[in-house]
């Protein structure tokens, strides 16, 4: 327990005796642990935790906050708002966390003290979560109130181009200030990898008095790496004394199932409402189960379709041959069998999904050691490494996709408006 606390971030470090009397529920552990699971899952999630926040506005968040990630125990959700009790509760929430989400490895993971240039890399498939998301703004319940004028629309579209070019000319001139740092020094670092300086170890250079600043940080990182690791040697332990914490609770009876369910779903409808992203996130699971339903239905129904006129067309042509019959029946399976491998090509899982941040680390076409030392060791590049020109080739595959969707669903509108202008009688429509 005492090496668990230690690797716990600064900020969220409880005492050892915490978890012990959270262990035979005590109350006086309530209060502690409800804090803790605040702050942790504020820093898993990347918001700002305020200790100004009332215990109440504390307790909603930790209870959305687990119903997100998957803990829908009922007992923990009917504890009560005001953290006076359920410490035993929190401490089987808080080692779920531990084993479901790595909650250690995420934390250390982004309070890293970053010494290099970095900058995130994403090539996942967002396309159907932005549908979703168009989807959900754009509802029937906008009645009258809902309608805005179409200039204004216009003029938020150009507001919003405006800000998303200027952010872009930003981004490029932060590369170029961060190409001449790394040109610059260029030769200058001990490392023979990197070979030239980041943002910070120039700043390190310019200003030294920052150097202890930054070497406190570094020795807090290394003390919580170390107690990480003499963690990760001491874990069966923590999970056979959580064992007997189960087996307390079970003879203590507070493993029963809940005795109303649609109780408890009302419960964690109150608990979901105060969190709105959950809220939204919930919505969007039930429209995307609706919506899967009826696929499957007009699916069904189409398949009885043309199965049936299939048929029907193989009953009137009783003179087609049994060869030529065979021989159509042949290309029509090679076609599907064609469009079947498009289709399993796209949705596919690619090998190389970048996600995360990566170190920028300037490689010159041409290398050249600068120092004296012989040639750069290439072999020593980190199996992980990302190349530039990989990133760019991935992104314009990215906007080529983009481009051809945007293509197809701009002719599906013309064609639209074209129908809607077919019924209109005593009307000319101009295309822009």
């Amino acid at each position: 327990v005492g090496a668990l606390c230690r690797a716990l971030p600064p900020r969220a470090r409880p005492a050892p005796d915490t978890l012990r009397r959270a262990r035979f529920d005590r109350p006086q552990a309530s209060l502690d642990f409800w804090r803790l699971l605040y702050v942790l899952l504020k820093q898993i999630h990347g918001g700002r935790c305020s200790e100004s926040d009332a215990i109440d506005t504390q307790i909603r968040f930790v209870k959305s906050a687990l119903w997100y990630h998957g803990y829908d125990r009922p007992q923990l959700h009917r504890l009560p708002a005001d953290g006076s009790a359920g410490s035993r509760e929190l401490l089987l929430a808080f080692s779920w966390l531990l084993h479901r989400l790595g909650l250690l490895e995420q934390l250390l993971a982004r309070n890293r003290v970053k010494t290099g240039d970095e900058t995130s890399v994403c090539m996942c498939e967002d396309d159907l979560l932005s549908r979703q998301e168009g989807t959900t703004e754009a509802g029937p319940e906008g009645g009258l109130e809902g309608r805005v004028d179409v200039r204004y629309l216009q003029w938020l579209n150009g507001r919003l181009r405006f800000q998303w070019r200027s952010l872009h000319a930003q981004h490029q001139e932060q590369c170029k200030l961060l190409h001449k740092i790394h040109l610059f020094t260029s030769g200058s670092h001990m490392d023979q990898i990197l070979g030239h300086f980041s943002v910070t170890e120039t700043d390190l250079v310019r200003q030294p008095e920052n150097y202890k600043q930054l070497l406190q940080l570094l020795e807090s990182e290394t003390m919580q790496l170390e107690a990480f690791l003499e963690w990760k040697q001491l874990e069966p332990v923590y999970w056979q004394w959580m064992e007997t914490v189960l087996d307390n609770m079970a003879e203590e009876g507070n493993m029963s199932e809940s005795q109303d369910a649609h109780a408890e779903k009302r419960r964690l409808a109150e608990v979901t409402s105060c969190c709105p992203w959950a809220d939204k996130l919930t919505g969007q699971m039930d429209r995307l189960s609706r919506d899967l339903m009826a696929l499957q239905d007009q699916l069904h129904h189409l398949v009885t379709q043309r199965k049936a006129a299939w048929c029907q067309k193989v009953a009137a042509r009783g003179e087609l041959q049994k060869e030529g019959f065979c021989a159509t029946a042949r290309k029509i399976q090679e076609s599907v069998e064609v469009k079947l491998r498009g289709l399993a090509s796209i949705h596919a899982p690619k090998r190389n999904k970048m996600h995360g941040l990566c170190r920028l680390v300037l490689r010159n076409k041409h290398p050249a050691s600068k120092t004296g030392f012989g040639q750069p060791q290439v072999s020593k590049e980190p199996v992980s490494a990302v190349s530039a020109t990989e990133v760019i080739r991935e992104l314009q595959m990215r906007e080529a996709s983009l481009q051809r969707e945007l293509e197809q669903l701009r002719e599906e509108c013309r064609q639209r408006l074209d129908e809607i202008a077919e019924g209109l009688e005593g009307v000319i429509c101009i295309s822009p």
